[in-house]
């Protein structure tokens, strides 16, 4: 078993690569015959004040070849396989390949009782492996707690918001209809004291065009009796003198009754209902006005102090 842990080591070792000190990655070799990652090689001699030389033996080249090895890297992926079981069905020291047994608290590893003696853990505080579990799981277990409080927490503060904005949502919904509902009943009350105005003045509108009807009808009759006078008047001066002055008498008992009354356009009452319908339009106009201006002003300031 001793042996077949040391085989697998030294084959760990040849496919470690001894500038990363991981499994090789692309693997090449050098004109030594040394082996390194591509990436590792590459970058190393890529510094400006770097010779041309192997890292590993320090024997320099007149120039940089790097050169696939295929080999190798078919030996990388054995050794992968290898160390993957190993570690895993054993718990392994990869080092060392002994048992974890031992945690070390300052570097928060498993290692192996070899490793405690290292220079590496010699002056950590270091705990069975038992142990180190049964705390970290007491942490943990607590943590966990912790954690699940907080979910519960976390939820009941989400159904809170959730009812809150649920609650708010509908108080917005009402607001709404509020305001649609006093806007509907205020375009009811504006329509209807429209259609009261307006039949105010059709009414005013009616009779004026009535008292104009008959000014021009008695107008006409009154020129029609003027101009058979007139007539009348104008043939009787064409008469011989003594026929003219015979029935003279008639003649002015026709003019003297014949009298005329300037008729009135517009009656004193329509009048007045024209003007007091003038001064209810500028009632109507200043009343607006105040809304247009005041309305906006006392929403503006009632949202500015919320």
């Amino acid at each position: 078993m001793a042996a077949a842990g040391n085989s697998l080591k030294s084959l760990r070792d040849e496919a470690t690569c001894s500038i990363c000190l991981s499994f090789f990655m692309d693997p090449v070799i050098i004109d030594c015959g040394h082996n390194f990652c591509r990436a590792c090689i590459t970058q190393c001699w890529e510094r400006p004040d770097t010779d041309i030389s192997c890292p590993q033996c320090r024997e320099t080249f007149p120039q940089r070849t790097l050169r696939p090895n295929r080999q190798l890297g078919n030996v990388v992926e054995i050794a992968k396989q290898l160390s993957v079981p190993a570690a895993a069905g054993g718990d392994l020291c990869n080092a060392h390949q002994e048992p974890f047994k031992l945690f070390c608290n300052q570097d928060q590893m498993l290692i192996c009782v070899i490793c405690r003696e290292s220079q590496a853990h010699r002056a950590h505080m270091v705990v069975p492996i038992e142990e180190a579990a049964r705390e970290h799981k007491e942490q943990i277990q607590a943590r966990l707690n912790t954690l699940k409080k907080e979910r519960e927490e976390l939820l009941e503060w989400k159904q809170d918001g959730e009812n809150q904005s649920q609650e708010y949502l509908g108080k917005i919904e009402a607001e709404r209809q509020k305001i649609m509902s006093e806007f509907e009943q205020l375009r009811q009350f504006l329509e209807e004291q429209e259609r009261l105005l307006l039949a105010q003045l059709e009414e005013l509108d009616k009779e004026m065009v009535k008292i104009q009807d008959e000014n021009v009808t008695k107008l006409s009759e009154e020129i029609s009796r003027l101009s058979d006078l007139i007539s009348e008047l104008e043939e009787k001066c064409q008469q011989p003198t003594s026929e003219f002055l015979q029935d003279i008498k008639s003649t002015w008992s026709r003019c003297e009754k014949l009298k005329f009354e300037k008729q009135v356009a517009v009656p004193e009452d329509l009048r007045e209902r024209v003007g007091v319908s003038s001064q209810r339009n500028v009632c109507l106009q200043e009343a607006l006005k105040k809304f247009k201006e005041t309305l906006p002003y006392q929403l503006h300031f009632l949202i500015s102090k919320a």
